[in-house]
């Protein structure tokens, strides 16, 4: 059994893909280590690579005033992505990426054992969920699997270059916040 310490030492020093040839730092998952919310994005972006922290910079932001008009803040939360170095150009991360860090993801989960798990974006949300699933229609719909809820709300990315989801998002995350408090 692994500490948080201990998870985050490894992943700083991963050389499981060629991604880690190419970051500046690897960015492990941030936040409250006994939230019941574990949020996961895909990838770190530029801004990440650069401090080491999930979202930063413009999404980062948005994030935090996003969770605030739900009732929520980051030190409630857990903040993490699938992957954990920054895909030049901020490419979708390739499928061998993604499995080359699951068992980070899934050693993090564990240690959080979270009650509901907030897929941000169709990539999450295609990963833990389910491959088909379609953010457009499906957002903030809950799936009950492993004592778990799961559901998917917009990457703060995709609602700085669509903010007419915004309210759709507020919506999600207040809907997360009510099931939190029933449970």
């Amino acid at each position: 059994m692994y500490t948080y310490e201990e998870l985050k030492k490894y992943v700083e020093s991963c050389m499981r893909c060629p991604l880690s040839q190419t970051r500046n730092k690897a960015v492990m998952g941030r936040g409250n280590l006994k939230s019941q919310v574990l949020f996961i994005a895909e990838a770190p972006g530029q801004n990440e690579d650069r401090d080491g922290i999930p979202f930063t910079g413009r999404s980062g932001e948005l994030l935090d005033r996003l969770l605030a008009e739900a009732g929520m803040s980051r030190g409630e939360i857990y903040l993490t992505n699938i992957v954990k170095c920054h895909p030049e150009r901020n490419r979708d991360p390739k499928p061998e990426e993604q499995e080359a860090c699951m068992p980070y993801l899934k050693y993090e989960t564990w240690l959080l054992r979270p009650r509901i798990i907030v897929c941000l974006g169709r990539i999450a949300a295609q990963r833990i969920i389910r491959p088909d699933y379609r953010i457009t229609r499906e957002h903030g719909t809950f799936i009950y699997r492993k004592n778990t809820w799961l559901t998917a709300v917009y990457h703060p990315s995709a609602l700085l270059r669509d903010e007419t989801k915004i309210p759709e998002t507020i919506v999600d995350l207040r809907a997360i916040q009510k099931k939190l408090e029933e449970l």
